[in-house]
């Protein structure tokens, strides 16, 4: 059953004040930059997407839904999913698909554009989904894991790697760096200009930690000449 936004506003309420009870002075600012930006930055987002990723970024939606390479009527779950546009490459192809975010005003966006009967946003924190075990066949995050302290990262991988049904399939679309110095250097520099954890993340070690949530990669493709990678992992089974 997928709930409204008004229900997940009023059922997440209790859940929301225990948890602001243990977040890190890091997680609280995260949490407030993160509604302060993306409540700015939602009616230009697509646009400067394309604009910071010279328009590679309209080639890398529908290589991750080519990459995941997901049954039939696979239940995918969207982390993060913004505006929407890798929810929308998921759903025009068929698949039950449910997009999070946490952010209203980009899920506004992201409604408004919504046409298809096979998808649903929703109001959600990633670190704590409502979801049960084993849920989805598929969750895919998209550019959103380089936006958050490791803290939070790390609990959002295991909260996938939970919905996940044993079996399923994680799907990471994200930064990376070419193999190619000059380019390393270029786009290293030129990307931590605006993206405030990208130095820490595309330094950490995202294998190991996909590792411990138990999931196990299976497969790389890199993306943007390099600039990025979409990383496929299975949820181990026992």
């Amino acid at each position: 059953m997928l709930f409204s936004l008004e229900q997940m506003q009023s059922d997440g309420n209790g859940m929301a004040m225990e948890k602001a009870k243990q977040e890190t002075d890091e997680e609280k600012e995260y949490y407030a930059l993160s509604k302060r930006t993306f409540s700015i930055l939602a009616p230009f987002y697509d646009l400067s997407a394309i604009v910071l990723s010279f328009g590679m970024i309209l080639l890398v939606r529908d290589k991750a839904v080519a990459f995941t390479n997901a049954k039939p009527g696979s239940r995918i779950l969207d982390i993060a999913t913004g505006t929407g546009k890798q929810a929308f490459a998921f759903a025009k192809k068929g698949y039950a698909v449910t997009g999070i975010d946490m952010s209203e005003a980009m899920l506004s966006v992201a409604n408004k554009k919504n046409r298809y009967n096979n998808l649903k946003f929703e109001i959600g924190d990633a670190t704590l989904l409502r979801f049960e075990d084993s849920s989805f066949d598929v969750c895919c995050i998209s550019f959103a894991l380089h936006d958050m302290p490791p803290s939070i990262r790390k609990k959002v991988l295991g909260e996938m790697a939970r919905v996940l049904r044993p079996g399923g399939m994680i799907i990471i679309v994200d930064y990376a760096l070419p193999k190619n110095r000059i380019s390393r250097f270029f786009i290293y520099n030129f990307v931590r200009l605006w993206e405030k954890y990208y130095s820490e993340f595309i330094k950490s070690d995202l294998d190991s930690l996909l590792s411990a949530s138990g999931i196990q990669i299976n497969g790389n493709l890199p993306i943007m000449l390099g600039a990025g990678r979409i990383v496929k992992g299975i949820r181990s089974i026992t």
